[in-house]
């Protein structure tokens, strides 16, 4: 996919499918094509005459061929920079150049295209005058992401000087970050390490998929319980790559619990029928989002030189999960 410039006030993305692609309609491919671009938003856009396909207007149910060119015309975002927001934040640790927050499920980091209210960025410039211009004016104090809809600790920087000794840490892999998850199945091994390239999907651009291709990811894991069809496991990260939790695990076999992206919200996971697949949908009643936490997180200080190291507690909803889970008789799991 490539994008041009059209105007100050528009951007044009050009799209060709791929050789092998399936039929499928112009609307859904799009959505799956286009980050944080919804099915509505992209039916008022063909609507609109603002999506061509081979030069030509097309509907909604147009089925999308091999090789078609498509070509969107979508407005520019209007902010060029963040806005403080009244959101209340669950601070862990605070000094003169860094913050350790805790982040909820459900929030964005930082503002980014069709999303630019609600996210972490804006809470912070409201509690803070001073955070790091190290990124750009979207992303200040942000040193490292988590994905939306995982919870737990990320570090941000108040000064330039510290965003950067931050950063250096990060690209030298030296940050300690310790995950938990509740995963689908149970592990042969109670400890491993899983070794597999990730890249952006070519069947849906909005996904991450192992690839040959791909860039360099590593992550080790260790069974902390196990439940009969689920487990607790804890992971370390010696790579940071998009998604890359949550890609491992589905590759292995042992998707996020909860997860709708990447195989996690299926009551039937692994053929459960009956009791199970009922057990197994009440516990995904619990908890929206996939059952990941950020629980931990080390790294130099970069004002003292030593190292610190922060820790959060499980959130609710997944405590949830493992409480209906403990009080299962043996074997009904």
């Amino acid at each position: 996919m490539t994008t041009e410039s059209v105007s100050e006030e528009r951007e044009r993305l050009r799209i060709r499918a791929a050789a092998g692609q399936g039929k499928v309609r112009l609307d859904v491919f799009l959505s799956r094509q286009i980050e944080n671009a919804t099915r509505s938003k992209v039916q008022q856009a063909i609507q609109a005459g603002a999506v061509l396909v081979n030069g030509r207007k097309a509907k909604s149910s147009y089925l999308v061929q091999p090789e078609d060119l498509i070509e969107v015309t979508l407005p520019r975002p209007p902010r060029t920079d963040a806005q403080p927001e009244n959101i209340p934040l669950n601070i862990v640790y605070e000094d003169d150049v860094l913050i350790v927050v805790n982040k909820p499920a459900g929030m964005v980091v930082h503002p980014a295209y069709g999303n630019y209210t609600g996210t972490l960025v804006n809470a912070l410039l409201y509690h803070y005058n001073q955070l790091s211009h190290a990124g750009d004016a979207l992303r200040p104090g942000i040193v490292h992401r988590l994905d939306k809809e995982t919870s737990g600790l990320l570090v941000v920087a108040k000064s330039d000087a510290a965003h950067a000794f931050l950063a250096r840490q990060f690209a030298k892999r030296s940050i300690e970050r310790e995950y938990w998850a509740l995963v689908w199945g149970k592990f042969r091994s109670v400890k491993g390490t899983i070794e597999a390239n990730l890249a952006r999907s070519k069947k849906d651009r909005t996904k991450v998929a192992v690839s040959k291709e791909g860039k360099h990811a590593v992550t080790e894991y260790e069974v902390q319980k196990q439940f009969g069809f689920l487990s607790l496991v804890k992971l370390h990260l010696h790579t940071g790559r998009t998604h890359q939790i949550r890609v491992h695990l589905g590759h292995i076999g042992h998707p996020v619990f909860g997860d709708p992206t990447y195989g996690g919200r299926s009551n039937t996971w692994g053929g459960l029928e009956g009791k199970k697949a009922q057990h197994a949908a009440n516990l995904l009643k619990l908890i929206s989002r996939q059952a990941l936490h950020a629980k931990t997180i080390g790294f130099v200080h970069p004002a003292t030189k030593e190292k610190v190291r922060f820790e959060s507690d499980l959130p609710e909803d997944f405590r949830a999960v493992l409480a209906k889970l403990s009080t299962q008789p043996a074997g009904s799991t």
